[in-house]
């Protein structure tokens, strides 16, 4: 079977179950495991937010989302000396990842013919389904049912550490931060999990545009920095413009140096197995003593002094 990912995180799935040789073509952002970045590139965004600001980044999706264009541009040439049987996408956000007329088109200039399996996660166990989707669709489940239960192990690891109940700080994680989005889907069950209390967002729901007031509000013991896609250098990057906020100076988090970066793009962006890792990092950030039999990445995350 020839496969085309038009999703990091499945990549990621596809190379965990032992069918990565079977990926043909995936998108720019298929960066993990290493050998992704090797694939043909069946897919590129519309523009280059590498040279913008997050304020830029925003404004220019929010145009060609009003203006109907195109966030991503599918690559007819590559695509069709990809050929593949089966194209895995995602139903989640159409600003991520390539969306539903991404996959319309490639299924056009295919002439219809390659299967679509649809990825949709909003949790942890979701996103646990969603790797079982893949392996049965190409015919790994042993191979899945192995990888999903050494996941849920270390799922359960977080879950059952040893923490005082009146000890949940209250945790703010932010998915952008300028405009300021707070982080849905997954992330506030893994706060949850971690030993936290999630602040603002909902848990299942889509990452929604807040205001500073509402995080004067809920005065959060912990706050997490998210930005979707970016890595730690990055985000710092973008803190001065938010840190000049007098409001956002007022938090208790702010004013006990209790603000954290996360190496997003990695571990809390794309819906695969290393959100896991997300959760072991939140689980480091938020009971250190309790966690410090879990080990995580070297700089996977900072503390912001």
């Amino acid at each position: 079977m020839r496969i085309v990912s038009f999703l990091p995180s499945a990549t990621e799935t596809l190379y965990q179950l032992g069918a990565g040789g079977q990926i043909v073509g995936v998108t720019h952002e298929c960066k993990f495991p290493a050998q992704a970045r090797k694939k043909p590139k069946v897919i590129r965004p519309s523009f280059d937010p590498e040279h913008m600001t997050g304020r830029q980044i925003d404004s220019k999706i929010v145009e060609l989302m009003r203006s109907g264009k195109d966030i991503y541009i599918v690559d007819d040439k590559v695509l069709k000396k990809a050929s593949p049987d089966l194209i895995v996408a995602q139903g989640l956000c159409e600003v991520c990842s390539p969306f539903t007329k991404e996959i319309s088109r490639a299924v056009s200039v295919l002439g219809g013919r390659p299967d679509v399996l649809v990825l949709d996660p909003h949790d942890l166990d979701d996103i646990l389904v969603s790797i079982m989707d893949v392996a049965e669709k190409v015919g790994r489940v042993r191979e899945g049912r192995r990888l999903v239960a050494s996941l849920q192990k270390r799922i359960d690891v977080v879950r059952n550490m040893k923490i005082i109940t009146k000890s949940r700080p209250r945790v703010l994680c932010i998915e952008w931060l300028d405009p300021l989005f707070t982080a849905g889907h997954w992330v506030p069950q893994m706060v949850e999990y971690a030993g936290g209390i999630n602040g603002i967002s909902v848990a299942g729901e889509p990452s929604r545009r807040m205001e500073i007031d509402e995080a004067v509000q809920f005065n959060p013991d912990i706050i997490v920095l998210m930005p979707c896609g970016f890595e730690i250098p990055r985000t710092l990057k973008e803190l001065p413009a938010l840190a000049r906020n007098e409001k956002w100076k007022s938090l208790r988090a702010v004013k006990s140096n209790n603000v954290y970066a996360v190496n997003a793009n990695a571990y809390f962006s794309k819906p695969g197995p290393r959100t896991v890792v997300g959760l072991e990092i939140l689980a480091k950030i938020l009971h250190p003593e309790a966690s410090r039999h879990i080990r995580v990445p070297k700089g996977s995350y900072l503390k912001i002094s």
